[in-house]
């Protein structure tokens, strides 16, 4: 027996060795679920390996038409010409295309004739000129079907089988397999022990080469250890397939940062490494560039061999690298991810025009949190926050005990475990050179999805929290210690979806609802079930606004923040009046002024690091706003209540003030970004980078919005413990749990995105995050801030306006009012919250100074409407007296008529009784809140970003719920408030009044 293993071991060196003296492959797989590449963006590809000294690309595109769902079909001339000028275009560049096909969905081993199906098909390819293959078995079912049961031992020998047949019908060419168990926590039980893996290392053809990721699916580090320990399992080394820069699994994220984790003494001991990377084509850069600087190395930088690097690697200065680094055979992240910049740089000013809206490629999917315990707070009904542009389903997780973190309570709920599959529209990025084109009239024959059947365990600790496929539904009654997290919900119509929230009868506001649609099942890189083209259809393309996107900067910095014009682009010469020497001049330096630079993509990369690390500006971000928050209790200790008063500030305090204001201009940083993004020459470049750079501005907006809320000192010394609670980057075990490498990174979804926005003090608040992406690149911006004095006329002009829009809905007329009444609407609805809070006032302004929205607030609505009684509507009894109606009863409308006899009638009328206790026993705060419709309609996310940080201010203040009171027949307010999260809690018969609320 000894013998026996002694001479195994032998041949297994003996077939390594014979590996190694064969040219090592390195280069791109196009292997990622979500929209492909394009011809064009394809043969631009080998173009760049070529440069860079690369060799493969491997066409695997899992939702392209042929590759998968229709592996069976072959091509049409049209699709033959492409795919037969891709292959050409490859060889030209001396690069080698292996061309995959993935037919382990629903292909019988045992049939002969999907075999000669599959022979079929390759030998057609095989046609075009092409002379490498690839057979994925990635992400299917493990079990044998009834036939195939009939003929094979086990799954591994059916596969087997016929990637030998096939590999010996070809002629031996260049071949790659990717198993079913790609990764070590896949294989069964374990990597050594796995009977799959041993058989394809003894049966396997030794000369085809076998695809591996290395120990999980997304791989934070790869040893050389584990590649020994599988080389002698497979008696043969893999081909890393690198999932590093994948993010087809998270909507929010793309990877900018440099090939790390893989020491390039890793080298002599792989067959090759081949990078899977971003969905967006221009967004692969740094990934490719890395990876090939990276293969020509062949030592590994001190400061990259231990985690104390990691760390190192976030907050080192790019200047001061060791001289060591600066050896061609020395590998250092930093410094290739410097290279790659400079080279990246000039890219950005090639023009191109770009094809259609903004979309992102990756499949619309389902997001599901980690499930991770927080702590308790006063406020017990709590989520953690997730981002997204599209809107997606949630649901409640499963128990969890979990020993690792003992300060942390257990969080548990019930769960849901049904499954609705949906059909995944296929594309075809062979008919087009130009764009993608998705055939709709295609059924998709693959009805049920891969991870459907991942059983979850009852009790899990978090270090090995999965991420299932489960079927959304409602939120039941809410429960103390309990994760609600919002349910979506599609919208066909406007009256439909009305009707489906007034369905809502208990008093969970943690279900909330949402006008967007839903898009069951989860992506993962290599675990991927079907999905979903995430591209804007033209129908829905045309209800976009193209000049607006809401943006935040500090009221403080607007006289140094550059004003761009609204278009998506730079102005051309033939757009422009003919200018002066001065103009001249004023022109260039504008535009000088939007030229993207190498500080502004070292910001960029910093934004969208790596799976696993944030860059160090998005760190200090995060470090930087959790400061202030902590810390703003200094402001209370120096309130100055005379602005000329001349006693001194203390020093915590101007440090406060200090850290505020450089807050606020790395906030004005990353709205800068965004600005060159959009006025970015290549606009190919621009569409793949834009919606995450507007992402993240999103985020950082309501940060800095928050902290010129806190910055006004009004909240109560024990703040903190009203605004703890959410489970936050700073948390106990957030922070080296997400850097461990532990999890699978789609446990983290949202990447600094959503680390930002669960910083803000609002729990169950994932519907205030859910926008519209702008269907073009955009500079307009809408600027958030606390509501001033000087503000008041502008706040009255928005609440008359948007209440006399709504009332003119019925019929369409317009309702005009009487100039000396023109302030009689805001005076009743909104002059209260303006006299009396107007701490819990925030106003939304556009670049030019513009206010068109504000939302307004108070802590108890009892207390509030017996001041209001007091302190405002004596006065308002004053100024509209009872005979008013007869003074301007002459020269008006009818409309406007009955509105001011209504204001009248309520301004006269007793302020109305107590608010319900049904209604102000679970939601106290009392709310007011409007947009002008044409900057809805821009951005539908101004209300909801003014929304969330009143949230904050409230919850800051010790109050967990608000509602609204609307008028039953006001459909338009009642849709108004409904799209912002808010439902009905209550039905005020006798006065024909609607309650809405929602807890945070």
């Amino acid at each position: 027996m000894e013998d026996g293993h002694m001479r195994e071991k032998c041949e297994t060196l003996e077939h390594a060795t014979e590996h190694l003296q064969r040219q090592f492959i390195c280069g791109v797989i196009e292997g990622f679920y979500g929209r492909p590449w394009t011809t064009e963006q394809r043969k631009d590809l080998f173009r760049k390996l070529k440069k860079l000294g690369m060799d493969s690309y491997m066409y695997a595109p899992k939702d392209d038409y042929k590759h998968r769902a229709y592996w069976r079909e072959l091509y049409t001339v049209e699709e033959a010409d492409h795919l037969s000028s891709l292959i050409t275009a490859a060889r030209e560049a001396g690069i080698v295309f292996y061309y995959a096909l993935s037919p382990g969905l629903d292909m019988t081993y045992s049939s002969q004739k999907e075999i000669a199906t599959l022979k079929r098909k390759l030998d057609q390819v095989s046609q075009f000129g092409c002379d490498g293959y690839a057979l994925l078995f990635d992400d299917i079912e493990s079990e044998l079907s009834k036939a195939d049961k009939e003929v094979f031992q086990t799954f591994a020998n059916a596969q087997v089988s016929v990637t030998n047949e096939i590999f010996t019908h070809l002629g031996s060419p260049k071949f790659l397999f990717c198993p079913t168990q790609y990764c070590a926590s896949r294989a069964v039980p374990t990597v050594v022990d796995s009977e799959y893996l041993n058989t394809l290392g003894s049966k396997l053809n030794n000369e085809i080469d076998i695809l591996w990721t290395g120990d999980k699916v997304i791989s934070k580090i790869i040893t050389i250890e584990s590649i020994r320990e599988i080389t002698e399992v497979l008696r043969r080394p893999p081909v890393i397939w690198d999932n590093l820069h994948a993010n087809d699994y998270d909507q929010k994220r793309v990877f900018l940062g440099p090939y790390t984790g893989r020491s390039p003494e890793l080298i002599p001991y792989l067959r090759g490494i081949m990078t899977n990377p971003n969905c967006e084509f221009y967004g692969n850069f740094i990934a490719v560039h890395t990876l090939a600087f990276w293969s020509r190395c062949s030592m590994d930088s001190k400061m990259n061999s231990s985690l104390s690097a990691d760390i190192k690697l976030e907050t080192e200065n790019e200047d001061d690298l060791p001289v060591e680094c600066l050896s061609k055979n020395i590998y250092h992240p930093r410094l290739a991810l410097k290279n790659a910049i400079n080279d990246w740089l000039p890219e950005f000013f090639v023009e191109k025009e770009a094809w259609g809206p903004i979309a992102k490629p990756q499949p619309q999917v389902e997001m599901v949190m980690p499930i991770i315990p927080i702590i308790p707070s006063i406020n017990t009904c709590m989520t953690l926050t997730t981002t997204t542009t599209t809107s997606t389903n949630s649901r409640t997780v499963p128990e969890v005990n979990t020993t690792q973190l003992q300060a942390l309570a257990d969080v548990c709920s019930t769960v849901s475990s049904t499954l609705t599959p949906i059909s995944n529209p296929v594309m075809n990025s062979l008919v087009s050179p130009t764009k993608v084109v998705t055939n709709d009239e295609i059924i998709n024959p693959i009805p049920t999805t891969v991870a459907s059947n991942i059983e979850l365990p009852k009790k899990i600790p978090i270090s090995i929290v999965p991420a299932p496929i489960m079927e959304t539904k409602s939120v039941e009654e809410t429960i103390k210690l309990t994760c609600e997290i919002f349910e979506p919900l599609v919208e066909t119509n406007k009256d439909e979806a009305v009707e489906k929230r007034e369905q809502v009868v208990n008093l969970n506001v943690d279900s909330m609802l949402d006008e967007q649609s839903l898009s069951p099942g989860i992506n993962e890189p290599m675990e991927c079930s079907s999905s979903v083209n995430s591209q804007i259809s033209p129908k829905e393309a045309s209800k976009l606004v193209t000049d607006d996107v809401i943006m935040e900067e500090s009221a403080n910095d607007m006289n140094s923040m550059n004003v761009e014009s609204p278009s998506s682009s730079p102005q051309s010469s033939a757009e422009m009046q003919e200018p002066g020497e001065f103009e001249d001049l004023l022109v260039k330096a504008t535009a000088d002024r939007k030229k993207i630079t190498l500080d502004d993509l070292n910001f960029l990369c910093d934004l969208f690091f790596l799976p696993f690390e944030h860059g160090s500006r998005g760190l200090k971000l995060l470090t930087e706003f959790q400061w202030l928050k902590v810390n703003a209790n200094v402001l209370l200790q120096n309130r100055i209540v005379d602005p000329d008063a001349t006693k001194a500030i203390k020093p915590e305090v101007s440090e406060w003030l200090q850290r505020a204001e450089l807050f606020g201009k790395i906030c004005g940083g990353v709205q800068e970004l965004l600005l060159k993004i959009a006025y970015c020459q290549n606009k190919e470049i621009c569409h793949d980078l834009y919606s995450y750079v507007w992402d993240i501005s999103g985020a950082v907006s309501l940060l800095n919005g928050y902290v010129k809320w806190l910055a006004l000192g009004k909240f109560p010394p024990n703040m903190a413990t009203y605004t703890e609670g959410s489970y936050t980057w700073f948390s106990k075990g957030w922070k080296e749990a997400f850097m461990s490498g532990e999890q699978e990174p789609w446990v983290f979804r949202g990447g600094l995105t959503a680390d930002l926005q669960r910083l803000m003090p609002v729990d169950s608040g994932n519907d205030l995050f859910v926008y519209k992406l702008p269907e073009q690149p955009t500079a307009n911006y809408y600027l958030l801030r606390p509501y001033q004095s000087s503000d008041e006329s502008d706040v009255n002009r928005i609440c008359t306006r948007t209440y006399l829009q709504w009332q003119s809905e019925t019929d369409g007329d317009e309702i005009l009012m009487p100039a000396q009444l023109v302030d009689i609407v805001a005076d009743v609805l909104v002059g209260a919250h303006l006299l009396l809070h107007p701490e819990l006032c925030l106003v939304a302004y556009d670049k030019s100074d513009s206010i068109v929205g504000y939302a307004c607030a108070a802590l108890d609505v009892n207390v509030f409407m017996r001041n209001t009684e007091i302190c405002w509507f004596t006065e308002l009894r004053e100024k509209y007296p009872k005979d008013l109606l007869d003074v301007i009863a002459n020269g008006s409308s009818s409309k406007s008529q009955k509105v001011i006899a209504r204001f009248v009638e309520s301004v006269h009328s007793k302020v109305d009784e107590a608010c319900p206790p049904e209604v102000c026993a679970s939601f106290p705060a009392v709310i007011c809140t409007a947009t002008v419709r044409e900057a809805e309609q821009h951005d539908n996310g101004i209300t909801k970003r003014m929304l969330t940080v009143l949230l904050a201010a409230l919850r800051a203040n010790g109050c967990f719920g608000v509602h609204a009171r609307v008028p039953e027949h006001d459909r338009e307010q009642l849709n108004f408030y409904t799209k912002i999260g808010f439902i009905e809690i209550y039905r005020d018969d006798g006065n024909k009044n609607i309650y809405l609320g929602r807890r945070f």
